[in-house]
């Protein structure tokens, strides 16, 4: 992804700390939410944001900023949250510069607020904004492939036996398929966005994953 950065020579500057501080943050995260992640939420929320009449900087900020914790949650098999840690860490790269504090705990805040399984709701447009695009990544053609790319890194199998209980099951293990993550979470992803232009891109994209899954649970029990 090539950035184009504004005409600002200070926002400029704020931007490229960004994504050099996530790049190298990140640069040992496995595919699934790699830099490519990153670099779709980039496109995906500025088009959102410029829809929504959101703060471009701000969102394109903390789009770059967003799972650059994301190394300490899998380390810890999902007990640090990267959204909380990441707000954390945020925090410690911008309140040293010549940022507004406002701003840069506005960043974070966006930050803090972008996780699906999390009780921190976003409130401002721009993290709203981030929350969307972050979570149209996860689900349409890319969702399905993001999340059989996630169980093949915890070894998990190819799809819950049919007696499963899916619901019993638990994250970072052999259970935790892409089956499983459609069942206890994509499906319910359009349902929780927030803005309009987010809520029109995610319907397409719904429909298709949802074909696809049932699908897949059909032929794997033998019924298709």
């Amino acid at each position: 992804m090539r950035i184009t950065y504004p005409e600002d020579p200070v926002k400029k500057q704020f931007i490229k700390l960004a994504e050099e501080y996530a790049r190298q943050r990140m640069q040992n995260l496995r595919s699934s939410h790699g830099w490519d992640h990153v670099s779709r939420v980039v496109r995906m929320a500025l088009h959102i944001a410029r829809v929504e009449g959101a703060d471009t900087f701000v969102v394109l900020m903390a789009s770059l900023l967003h799972d650059i914790a994301r190394d300490e949650e899998n380390a810890s098999n999902g007990k640090t949250c990267h959204a909380e840690e990441g707000y954390r860490l945020t925090l410690e790269l911008l309140t040293p510069t010549s940022m507004d504090p406002p701003v840069a705990l506005h960043i974070a805040e966006c930050i803090k607020t972008h996780r699906f399984r999390s009780n921190n709701a976003p409130e401002s447009l721009e993290a709203k904004v981030l929350f969307d695009a972050d979570k149209i990544d996860s689900i349409g053609a890319v969702g399905i492939g993001r999340a059989f790319l996630f169980s093949g890194e915890v070894g998990a199998r190819l799809h819950n036996d049919e007696h499963t209980d899916i619901l019993s099951t638990r994250a970072y293990t052999e259970e935790d398929t892409a089956y499983r993550e459609f069942i206890v979470k994509l499906q319910y992803i359009s349902d929780r966005l927030c803005t309009d232009e987010g809520k029109r891109i995610a319907r397409a994209r719904h429909q298709f994953m949802s074909e696809y899954f049932n699908r897949l649970h059909l032929e794997v029990t033998g019924e298709a």
